[in-house]
């Protein structure tokens, strides 16, 4: 695979171009062009933090880079000279999260936001004369509405007189720096500051068909540079959120929740609008350059690429019904009759549109390359990337007949390959099939072996028979059909084996004490069924846990503004009952969670809005254990995605294929934040070590994989991407309330011991 070319040409026929092109536009396109990407190392680390560093950001001319640390330092380093200017003592007394320069200021103010909950605003011209060591600064703006940890801060290109900060209290606040006055602390008699632009506190949705009321914790916020209007949230659920500030209510105070408003999109992958409740969440969300696609960062997740404007994309608009028709079987599609054979699109057996015959011959041996992997059972990471080739690279070149085929052969391969959403990912493509040729059993029987994998063995059934009724003398349908029908046969009596009282073999829990691991969580580990499938029928309710928690606390931190809010102070008591029992009878009867009927009542009357799906997803890195972790758009063109990873790599894949097209080795145990020089190939970086690492192209000779301080040149990129998949498969499912894990906080149980975290980034 190293030796296909990537989109972006050769770099000396761009500067051909330019010579030749006086209005072409080449300096854009060698900013990041493959060939500098693919030389990417480790040029420069920065020492100055004594913590982990959670937020960097360039000035808006690439002269100034500005960090944010656990240590409540801010760092502002030169560029050209990879100089510590200043390290500013913020008076933060908790993590800080986000850093920004406000626009339109020659660099003189900086605004910071963290986990104590404030929002701080500094005049770095109080600073002159000053050496780097000299660094107390007062705030010249304090900012202390928010509730809870402030994630992410967000500026206005070209606007100095506002900034907005997004925090996992469900508010988005707009702070007017015109005003230039501080605000009282959250819950003082004297707090009214009307300066909440978006209230979401009871904004979050378990699925595309629920309405929005649960508990909503703001990760991320980004506004549009080209439609400054535009403004971009993700949280605590599957959904990014899309509003236009200029139809949003008036700024309103804290003393009075709102309905969430309105909002002009909501974008999250059609395979992830389902779920219910799960550990997955958005740590991230951007607009592209061009304002005309979105990027979001998922925990527990992959990284997905959605159009602003479907109809001027890739991507489409979805419902709730499009989701449940992918899983059943229909001889129509979005009611339209398929296509009954390719043939009808071809004049002579050739695509009646003329395919340049080196484009043609190069798809033609990619898939060729694909098929062969699938029949060897092996390189299927390199198979299936043969066939993005093909579909995404050479999507406007080809016919249908290539189409269809390296559709039902990526299908396949993903299958075979298993990696977390593959069997997702092969149920598109053979829909996508089934449209150019639905008399084929391919896409169906391929269909049947997804669903089975998912554990959904009913609607498996379905697609075998289809597959069964267009190929009835064909023994590998057969023999699918009756391998289902054993399937089902074997979880019926797992299923009445467990309501006689016996315990279930395929539950790992069976017959052994519950850590507090498993109290806390339900996991789902090694369970392609349990990740990806939709919620069963039993999952409708709020109140439906095989084990139901009654739990006491005496937790301090929003009380006083002096504790430590990373640490759990007080006690906790924990009572444990079997769903049934009085005690949890009871509770519900108080009205805890309100009656079934007044439920059932909401969930009819709510309409489910549409939502744009994916159009490209990014795969290899692992999103686990924090929840900052950018993805990043390369370039001025947003050509290029990067994003970092729990394994201490970060990846570069290339935007329109989802190649991937370099990883590199940037810290000792996690990389969060990836952050482009606005004109410049470099790449700043930082994660949980102390240090900041620039990168530029300059290695002697281009490859995959790069090395850093922090460890040796990565020699297998499979193996790296392996053991990603399979920790990103071990993510587990939070049983207890939202708000009180986060409160606990701990980053990993063990049987019998407990493990805050050392240094706290989500």
């Amino acid at each position: 695979m190293e030796s296909l070319c990537f989109h972006d040409g050769n770099i000396t026929d761009l500067i051909n171009k330019r010579s030749l092109h006086v209005r072409h536009d080449s300096g854009h396109g060698l900013q990041m062009h493959s060939s500098l990407v693919e030389r990417m190392a480790l040029e420069r680390e920065l020492e100055g933090h004594q913590g982990c560093v959670n937020a960097i950001a360039w000035n808006s001319k690439g002269s100034l880079l500005i960090s944010g640390s656990d240590d409540t330092r801010m760092n502002i380093w030169n560029y050209s000279s990879r100089k510590l200017l200043h390290s500013i003592e913020t008076g933060h007394t908790a993590n800080i999260f986000c850093t920004k320069f406000v626009p339109e200021t020659s660099d003189e103010l900086v605004v910071s936001g963290a986990g104590d909950a404030e929002v701080r605003l500094f005049h770095l011209s109080h600073l002159k004369g000053r050496g780097a060591e000299d660094s107390a600064l007062t705030p010249s703006v304090l900012f202390q509405c928010h509730t809870r940890r402030v994630k992410k801060i967000a500026v206005e290109v070209g606007n100095p007189h506002v900034v907005w900060s997004a925090s996992e209290d469900g508010t988005v606040r707009q702070h007017d720096l015109r005003e230039g006055a501080s605000c009282p602390p959250a819950g003082s008699s004297r707090q009214e500051c009307r300066n909440i632009l978006l209230d979401l506190r009871c904004g979050a949705k378990k699925s595309l068909t629920d309405p929005p009321k649960q508990l909503f914790a703001l990760k991320s916020c980004d506004i549009s540079s080209t439609r400054p209007h535009l403004l971009l949230v993700g949280g605590s659920d599957a959904f990014a959120r899309l509003y236009d500030r200029r139809m949003l209510p008036p700024l309103s105070s804290s003393q009075k929740k709102l309905p969430p408003p309105p909002c002009v999109s909501y974008f999250c992958p059609m395979h992830l609008s389902d779920r219910g409740r799960s550990s997955f969440h958005l740590t991230h969300v951007a607009f592209s350059p061009n304002g005309e696609e979105v990027l979001l960062s998922y925990s527990g997740e992959h990284v997905y690429l959605m159009d602003v404007n479907p109809a001027h994309g890739g991507s489409m608009p979805y419902t709730s019904g499009d989701v449940s028709n992918l899983m059943n079987f229909a001889p129509l599609l979005n009611g339209i009759e398929l296509q009954s054979s390719v043939s009808g699109i071809f004049v002579n057996g050739s695509s009646s549109k003329r395919i340049p015959a080196t484009k043609l011959e190069k798809c033609k041996k990619l898939i060729q390359m694909a098929m062969k992997s699938l029949k060897e059972d092996s390189n299927f990471y390199y198979g299936i990337e043969a066939c993005n080739e093909v579909l995404d690279g050479c999507r406007d070149d080809i016919g249908p007949l290539l189409t269809f085929e390296c559709l039902c052969t990526r299908a396949a391969i993903l299958l075979k390959r298993k990696w977390k959403n593959d069997a997702h990912m092969a149920i598109r493509d053979c829909h996508r099939a089934r449209k150019l040729n639905s008399s084929s059993f391919r896409p169906l029987l391929l269909i049947a072996d997804a669903l089975s994998q998912l554990g959904k063995h009913k609607e498996a059934l379905e697609f075998a028979i289809g597959a069964q009724s267009s190929a009835p003398s064909d023994s590998e349908v057969a023999l699918k059909v009756e391998s289902i029908k054993d399937n089902i046969a074997a979880a019926e009596a797992d299923k009445a084996n467990k309501a006689n009282g016996g315990e279930s073999r395929s539950d790992p829990r069976a017959g052994r004490v519950l850590s507090l691991s498993d109290i806390l969580y339900r996991s789902d580990a090694n369970s392609d069924a349990s990740q990806d499938g939709p919620r069963s029928e039993r999952d409708d309710s709020d109140d439906d846990e095989e084990l139901e928690l009654a739990f006491e606390t005496s937790i301090s931190g929003d009380e006083g503004r002096d504790v430590d809010p990373d640490v759990l102070h007080g006690s906790l008591n924990l009572r444990i009952h079997r769903r049934g029992d009085s005690t949890g009878e009871t509770g519900r009867a108080n009205g805890a969670s309100g009656s079934p009927t007044s439920s059932q009542k909401e969930k009819a009357a709510y309409k489910p809005e549409a939502v744009i799906d994916m159009k490209q997803r990014y795969v290899g890195h692992c999103n686990v254990g924090t929840d900052i972790k950018q993805a990043s758009f390369l370039g001025e063109r947003g050509e290029y995605i990067a994003c970092g990873s729990d394994d201490g790599r970060w990846f570069i894949w290339e935007k329109q294929t989802g190649r991937l097209i370099k990883m590199l080795h940037g810290d000792e145990a996690v990389v969060n934040c990836v952050q482009c020089h606005p004109y410049d190939c470099v790449v700043a970086t930082s994660g949980i070590d102390s240090t900041i690492k620039i990168w530029t192209p300059s290695a002697s000779v281009p490859s995959l994989v790069a090395g850093g301080a922090a460890g040796p040149e990565t020699s297998n990129v499979l193996d790296a991407m392996e053991s990603n998949q399979r920790r990103l498969c071990r993510t587990r499912e939070a049983v207890l309330p939202f708000e009180f894990l986060e409160r606990f906080r701990m980053h990993e149980f063990t049987e019998g011991s407990l493990h805050p975290f050392e240094c706290t980034q989500s």
